[in-house]
């Protein structure tokens, strides 16, 4: 609290999931809810932008002035310098940058258009890092300031059905990573990721399929994943102690994260075990997980 109490952050992909909830969080706690960044197919849905800043009016102590809400659509990156002026116009500085915009995946390889992979990787990683950039120069002009990023735990292991989704979060752990060694002579500017595993948000109601305008025939149930207020305490935990890495999951995903991490030939045997019974879950029309929840 008193580490991001007060300080400017702006929030990409706020309008659901765990985006919403860190807005949430974050203005209960006192940080100038710098900008909520809200994908631009939700922003035309007019009754929900309203309701969600008066809601964070009346959980916080804030007023409107330190409130922005933004129209941005991460894949126009034509747009990205002229949205990070209008914050930077409003509040005068942006302290902390959380890049949690995207979209997940679920589709074998096999049978999804080339045009989906395209599409994930201009959302999630050429729009992410096209953001990143306009913020960061401003950030070196202070000399301080934290570029947050939710990748996920995908982007440290692969897994079917998202291929894509994987291949865009292994990019961003590699462009932040090689990003913060180009930061050393700024030891003030932190680079955080952020790795959820599987949580109780709206991301796999909004997942890619196998063509770009087909949605998801059944997301399953969600209970047995990580609720969404915990995921994003841990990460205002990791945020506020600027953590390099933060690995954010139940078991027994986050002791497969230590498996690839460590040793990976037992990784891949086992992901091959793991594999077939989450193709079987999604064909079946449950949650892809399911299998390896200990909740009941």
């Amino acid at each position: 609290e008193n580490e991001l109490r007060g300080k400017v952050v702006w929030v990409t992909g706020a309008s659901s999931g765990i985006g919403e909830e860190l807005a949430y969080q974050l203005s209960k706690i006192g940080a100038l809810l710098g900008t909520l960044y809200f994908p631009q197919l939700l922003c035309q849905q007019s009754y929900y932008f309203p309701f969600t800043f008066c809601l964070f009016l009346e959980i916080s102590n804030l007023s409107e002035k330190d409130i922005l809400v933004l129209r941005l659509d991460l894949t126009d990156r034509s747009s990205h310098e002229a949205a990070t002026n209008s914050v930077l116009k409003h509040f005068g500085k942006i302290d902390v940058l959380v890049n949690n915009g995207g979209r997940s995946q679920r589709s074998l390889f096999v049978d999804t258009n080339l045009d989906v992979y395209s599409a994930i990787m201009e959302l999630n990683y050429l729009g992410t890092i096209s953001l990143t950039k306009h913020v960061l120069n401003h950030m070196i002009q202070r000399k301080k300031g934290k570029i947050v990023t939710v990748s996920s735990v995908m982007g440290i292991m692969g897994a079917p059905l998202a291929s894509g989704y994987c291949a865009s979060k292994h990019a961003l752990q590699g462009f932040f990573n090689s990003l913060r060694t180009e930061l050393t002579d700024y030891p003030e500017i932190s680079i955080i990721n952020i790795c959820p595993g599987p949580v109780q948000s709206k991301i796999i109601q909004n997942v890619f399929t196998e063509n770009l305008g087909k949605a998801i025939e059944s997301s399953g149930d969600q209970s047995h994943k990580m609720p969404t207020d915990r995921c994003v305490r841990l990460t205002l935990v990791s945020v506020a102690n600027n953590l390099k890495e933060a690995w954010i999951s139940d078991n027994p995903y986050l002791a497969v994260c230590y498996l690839w991490q460590y040793a990976p030939t037992w990784a891949w045997w086992l992901m091959n075990k793991m594999g077939k019974k989450r193709i079987q879950n999604f064909k079946s029309g449950v949650d892809a997980d399911v299998s390896y929840s200990r909740k009941k």
